[in-house]
């Protein structure tokens, strides 16, 4: 081994006694478990977001206030299923997702799914990055880049410190978007009622997205990371906790910072609102002209897209680190500064079209996991190289869904693709198992 390898190992050790152990290539012992109080805060604080008032905004210009509540809370009683059963199973084993994914695609085809939705997740860091500068700069007339930058390096030294960096950031940013998002929805139903609110009809009164597609949407913004919810799950106590945790996420969290984004687009019913742009909790509140409002608004979204961000980069890091054979903290790192490079070119813009490949491509993948884990090979180990069979399944569930948003837009890709993912496994699975067994 060269001696500047052993070197950062030492480093690396040092690093790990001071904030703590990951467990990015062995499951996590007993007695590093946290509390409930503090898993919870890791999840509530993920998708309690700007981002997601943003895209409950869009579900109300798309649909209407009403048929866009109705899919805000199917969409989160889907995930909470989702999620719940994945994070459990990461609880149960104190498996990382990579460590989950190499028993049931293969100790070497893990790879594939891992790197996968690590890499998604790299784009959703880079995302969050680019719209925190986007947001900054065209408000108060700041440097695009260096903003993006500084947001950037900020959200890397939170995922730096590692699973207790989660826990202190959802510390901050939940008791802020409570105050803040609630007050801002409030605010804003008060120059109307709750009548016109209800009865808003969608973007210059009318509604041009189906339930399929809104369900897509819901579904999709958090469909990337609730599949790699082990890594979140892993340190609950016990499935319980893991359950509540999940719960304070889906639906609460996430439907909250939908309401906040919905009430303000319905009751404001700005024509042709762009919520990505002005029109949104942040420009909100610094229209209201106030100086120590817009401070709290800036010192809001660093907190606020940084809880996202360190999620988002905590969860690429540990599937890379896993892939790479590396250390977690050193992939954030480099990821982290690969993210910048990346959000720099805007490619938060292509917000609405990364949801829809999510939705396609993702679903399938947990949908085998909790099949092969809950009903085919429950408690298995990594004990093939390659399992063709979770592939295929992944394959006909990601095709399904793909003919579906093409020929059928009215339908629901994401739903499409966990049912078709999952039953094919299933199916395949029983026809292979009598030619497997021993005569």
């Amino acid at each position: 081994m060269p001696p500047h390898a052993s070197g950062m190992e030492a480093a690396e050790q040092q690093v790990d006694h001071l904030l703590g152990e990951e467990y990015e290539h062995t499951p996590v012992p007993p007695q590093a478990r946290r509390s409930l109080f503090s898993v919870t805060l890791v999840w509530a604080g993920f998708p309690m977001i700007i981002t997601g008032a943003m895209t409950g905004s869009i579900l109300v210009l798309g649909m209407g206030f009403a048929r866009a509540l109705v899919a805000m809370i199917i969409g989160n009683l889907i995930m909470l299923a989702y999620v719940g059963l994945l994070g459990s199973l990461g609880t149960r084993r104190g498996f990382n997702f990579a460590l989950l994914a190499s028993v049931v695609f293969g100790r070497r085809g893990y790879v594939l799914a891992s790197g996968l939705l690590s890499t998604l997740l790299l784009g959703w860091y880079a995302v969050q990055t680019g719209i925190t500068g986007a947001l900054v700069s065209s408000t108060y007339g700041l440097n695009y880049v260096a903003m993006t930058v500084v947001a950037g390096i900020l959200y890397i030294g939170i995922t730096f410190v590692g699973v207790r960096g989660l826990h202190y950031i959802g510390l901050v940013s939940i008791p802020l978007f409570l105050v803040l998002g609630l007050w801002t929805a409030l605010h804003a139903a008060s120059t109307t009622t709750w009548a016109a609110i209800w009865a808003y009809g969608g973007n210059n009164g009318v509604a041009t997205m189906s339930m399929g597609v809104g369900l897509t949407v819901v579904i999709a913004l958090f469909i990337d990371a609730g599949t790699v919810t082990a890594d979140f799950n892993r340190w609950a106590r016990t499935p319980r906790d893991s359950i509540l945790a999940t719960f304070s996420a889906f639906p609460f969290a996430n439907i909250v910072a939908m309401l906040v984004g919905g009430v303000m687009t319905a009751a404001l019913a700005v024509p042709n609102a762009n919520p990505f742009g002005a029109d949104n909790m942040f420009g909100y509140m610094n229209h209201m002209q106030m100086a120590w409002l817009s401070v709290l608004a800036f010192v809001f979204l660093y907190c606020n897209l940084g809880s996202v961000c360190s999620h988002c980069l905590y969860n690429s890091a540990t599937g890379w680190s896993r892939i790479t054979g590396s250390h977690m903290r050193v992939a954030a790192v480099v990821l982290g500064v690969l993210g910048i490079i990346v959000a720099a070119g805007n490619i938060w813009a292509f917000f609405i079209q990364w949801l829809s490949l999510l939705g396609i491509i993702v679903p399938p993948i947990g949908a085998v996991i909790l099949v092969d884990q809950y009903l085919v090979r429950p408690g298995s180990v990594a004990d093939a190289d390659w399992r063709p069979t979770a592939f295929i399944a992944w394959a006909a569930g990601s095709i399904v869904a793909f003919v579906v948003e093409k020929t059928m837009p009215g339908y629901c890709t994401a739903i499409s693709a966990m049912l078709v993912g999952g039953i094919a496994y299933g199916v395949i699975s029983a026809i292979r198992k009598p030619a497997t067994q021993p005569a």
